[in-house]
């Protein structure tokens, strides 16, 4: 991930708010360590903080069309740089960079290219021949990106809060999907694909369809000239990411430059129940493995750089960061300067603990959109600035928007959680990788239950953050928690804990504005409470109140395993209808 930095639209051009804009973008370095550069056009500045993953040679930044008269600085990676190239004879290319081809595309398109870049992706763009701007931000905002507001009519642009919240009147997240023009002076929606509306689908699940379809979106984030691994929990999602990038690694450009065997990553506390699982993945994969350990007083140590870079108070983000924040320092230390990872898997095919009661497919879905349109408040902002703290990238294929709408447009009945046949969470991912000719993963871990939030990294975690903060704020504190954070006041001695810290970062309103809900609860509460009253009481975002729901269906999960039945109707007798020439509900159940 890199840095980026815009001031656009500015009355004064002095070397002093030169001075200052390069100043601001040095508070992004940490995305960006390998270079800097700023371009500016009278009021107009656009500076970047580069991390190099692709053509580190001449790809520095902001970059330019082929007169110079159209700029852009760019955070991000566009994976289909090579086929937009290919599409665009007549134009003349100075990087082997994948985002060079952004100015290019306005050249020939104008603002309606947006669309046809697939990757992650934020950027602004000045037009000098009229002086206008165009600004983006990827489909679900796994990159991010903030625009605020001077008083002398400029707008900011940058990467993270910490690059404008000091000079803007007011700032605000920058929507995922959306762009801004100056020509039409307002942001528009540009990523509209079928699933935003919410309409219930209705395609049926074909297992293979699924499955090539994450095998690509993991393989097409394999673009680097740079060492990288895969973040390894031993869960399904990173398994499977792990699973799939190990399979396809031998022969791809990055296997001649960096050598066939992957190195993974997994970090946790001594004996965690994520160190053993991710063993036990990565012996099965042949991966070359690091095992990372923390205690939770370097976990509490950390604490204050966690939310000084993760830019929140959210309860559940700043647990799940914190691990991955150490871990992402010792990654870097290794020389890899990039990482696959498994985020949003959960969000797409409802792994999430209330989804077992979810009442019929209609609540099921909406559910899950409403999940990934929040996304970038949550387990993106968490994935891309912990790894951007030191100048690491995280990809994550489970959002790659081609996937997206594939996994989005299956009728949702498929998804839904029904212990009693065996179908846990994720079933229809579970089941689309489940090759018995040529598996993936050990059955057992391909059916393994999720390990809830934080209590991965380990079970003591959470208490040991709990713990440190019943001894630094007191029923005082929480009695007057209202008044003095009348805005998404805490309800816990942690949330309060943690708003302390943010608020001495980050005083301004506009900061903590940007933070939804504050001591939120991972699931939707008032949808996990319209399916189940008894979470109503719940103040811990941890998802351990509904832990019986789920280890019960993952016994009469194992139970169905146990007795060889994969697909719950085919051990009922019941066929299933045939999809794709598949010859056999056999076939059908591995996937095949």
């Amino acid at each position: 991930m890199c840095g980026i930095l815009a001031v656009l639209g500015c009355p004064e051009d002095s070397q002093a708010k030169r001075v200052r804009v390069l100043e601001l973008s040095r508070r992004l370095k940490h995305r960006g360590p390998d270079w800097s550069g700023i371009h500016q056009y009278g009021g107009c500045y656009l500076a970047h903080q580069r991390l190099a993953i692709v053509d580190p040679a001449s790809g520095d930044q902001p970059l330019f069309n082929e007169d110079k008269t159209i700029v852009v600085t760019v955070n991000g990676e566009i994976y289909n740089h090579e086929k937009l190239r290919s599409s665009l004879p007549n134009h003349k290319f100075h990087t082997g960079s994948d985002c060079d081809v952004i100015a290019h595309l306005y050249e020939e398109y104008g603002e309606d290219f947006v669309d046809m870049l697939d990757g992650m992706f934020s950027f602004v763009l000045l037009d000098t021949r009229d002086n206008s701007f165009l600004v983006a931000r990827d489909a679900i905002g796994i990159t991010s990106l903030y625009v605020g507001w001077g008083l002398d009519g400029s707008i900011w642009i940058s990467s993270e809060l910490k690059g404008l919240n000091d000079d803007c009147e007011h700032f605000e997240v920058f929507p995922p999907g959306h762009l801004y023009s100056s020509k039409s002076g307002g942001m528009r929606r540009w990523y509209n694909p079928p699933w935003f509306s919410e309409a219930i689908p209705s395609a049926p699940y074909d297992p293979l369809v699924l499955r090539r379809a994450f095998e690509n979106a993991v393989i097409k984030r394999l673009m680097t000239d740079v060492p990288f691994g895969v973040l390894l929990s031993g869960g399904l999602d990173s398994s499977l990411v792990a699973s799939i990038t190990a399979r396809y690694l031998s022969g791809t450009k990055a296997a001649k430059q960096w050598g066939a065997q992957l190195h993974s990553f997994c970090v946790g506390l001594e004996g965690s129940p994520d160190l053993k699982a991710a063993k036990e993945v990565a012996d099965y994969l042949g991966t070359v493995h690091h095992e990372f350990h923390f205690t939770v007083q370097d976990g509490i140590d950390a604490i204050e750089d966690v939310i000084y870079h993760i830019e929140t108070y959210d309860v559940t983000t700043i647990r799940a960061s914190t691990p991955m924040f150490l871990m992402s320092r010792k990654i870097k230390s290794t020389g890899v300067k990039m990482v696959i990872s498994g985020e949003g898997s959960d969000e797409i095919f409802g792994g999430y603990l209330y989804f077992h009661k979810a009442p019929n497919k209609e609540e099921f879905h909406r559910e899950t959109c409403h999940k990934i349109k929040a996304l970038h408040q949550y387990d993106c902002l968490r994935a891309n600035k912990a790894t951007s703290a030191w100048g690491l990238e995280a990809r994550v294929p489970f959002l790659d928007k081609e996937f997206v709408n594939v996994a989005m447009n299956i009728d949702p009945e498929w998804k839904m959680i029904k212990s009693d046949e065996g179908r846990i969470e994720k079933w229809i991912l579970r089941r689309a990788f489940d090759d018995e000719e040529h598996p993936y993963l050990p059955k057992h871990i391909l059916y393994r239950q999720k390990e809830q939030f934080s209590d991965g990294v380990g079970y003591s975690w959470i208490d040991g953050l709990k713990a440190h903060a019943e001894k630094h704020v007191t029923n005082k504190m929480m009695a007057n928690a209202p008044h003095i954070f009348p805005h998404n006041t805490p309800s816990t001695k942690e949330a309060y804990y943690y708003r302390m810290i943010f608020e001495r970062f980050f005083p301004q309103n506009s900061a903590r504005l940007t933070v939804p809900g504050g001591a939120s609860v991972a699931c939707s509460t008032a949808t996990a409470v319209a399916w189940d009253a008894s979470w109503s009481t719940n103040l811990d975002p941890s998802g351990r109140a509904a832990i019986g729901v789920h280890n019960s269906a993952y016994e009469k999960q194992q139970q169905h395993l146990a007795n060889g039945n994969l697909n719950s109707k085919i051990a009922a007798g019941t066929p299933l209808p045939l999809m794709n020439g598949l010859t056999s509900a056999r076939e059908i159940a591995i996937g095949r």
